[in-house]
């Protein structure tokens, strides 16, 4: 821990970090929201706190600081020293911090996977081509799959190989939420969709850009979405091995993203042309299906 970061007390009191993170979770969270509602208080309590850290490390991007990479790079400093201190228990900034601090050391939680976050987020700031399908399931991880190894801490988990599981099961989520955001993406000069598979398929990153949506385009699509589609099959077990209370949400957010994929699929990956998402109504029926398993 470096000299300068001095044991403090956060004046924000435990119960109102929680208040801040749930505030956080309903209004940004989305997809994951609707899941935590399934669950226990202390677990909602304890994946809004998280969600809320990851909001934060992802916010990092959006400062003005982005626009220096200077800034930018003591801004991302700055948040990596917070978090080592908070995992310690001392808290400064962020009224996120002890909330956090509770439920990682109530859960358990390896500290690794905050830094591999982080390192994710990171990765995104500024533009990129992914060349093969390697690099991309290696960004799938850091942004994804990490969140799945960190939460099932939450729901809480005997057989190990949950940990391989979730590591899939956040592929599949990432792979989905690809498919859907292709052109605006591109349009901030992101191509998550590996160039090798480009070429395979005779698409060109700026088609991608333009919106020219032809049968090209959706042969690729097609063969991205059934790699997640696979994804989402290799780690239906999980569902199994994790505690009984925790089963409803985590069936409820697999529901959410296979039922984007579908919509994807019926619509044709018309993705270049429009956005492509699950209604909030939709969600809402998962949500009751979910509460009567």
């Amino acid at each position: 821990m470096p000299a300068a970061i001095a044991p403090a007390v956060n004046s924000v009191s435990l119960e109102e970090s929680y208040r801040h993170c749930r505030r956080v979770a309903r209004e940004r969270a989305r997809n994951f929201y609707y899941s935590f509602l399934l669950l226990g208080k202390p677990q909602r309590n304890g994946m809004c706190a998280i969600y809320a850290f990851m909001r934060q490390c992802d916010d990092l991007s959006d400062d003005p600081a982005a626009t220096n990479k200077v800034k930018l790079a003591g801004s991302i400093a700055l948040w990596r020293v917070q978090l080592d201190s908070a995992l310690q228990g001392r808290f400064s900034g962020d009224p996120v911090w002890p909330a956090f601090h509770d439920t990682v050391q109530r859960y358990g939680i390896p500290h690794r996977f905050f830094h591999e976050m982080i390192e994710g987020i990171t990765s995104d700031l500024e533009s990129r081509q992914v060349e093969t399908y390697k690099e991309l399931y290696h960004y799938c991880y850091q942004v994804a799959s990490v969140v799945g190894l960190t939460i099932i801490y939450i729901f809480g988990f005997t057989n190990t190989r949950a940990l391989l599981l979730a590591e899939k099961c956040g592929i599949a989520f990432q792979l989905t939420n690809i498919l859907r955001d292709v052109r605006e993406d591109a349009g901030l000069g992101r191509v998550y969709l590996p160039a090798e598979d480009l070429q395979r398929f005779g698409v060109s990153v700026e088609q991608l850009r333009s919106g020219s949506e032809d049968d090209k385009f959706r042969q690729l699509m097609r063969f991205e979405a059934n790699r997640a589609r696979g994804y989402f099959v290799e780690s239906e077990p999980l569902l199994a091995m994790i505690q009984p209370k925790s089963r409803r949400s985590l069936w409820a957010l697999r529901a959410i993203y296979l039922t984007l994929l579908a919509k994807l699929e019926r619509a044709h990956f018309n993705v270049l042309s429009r956005r492509i998402n699950v209604p909030t109504f939709a969600k809402l029926l998962l949500l009751l299906r979910a509460s009567f398993r």
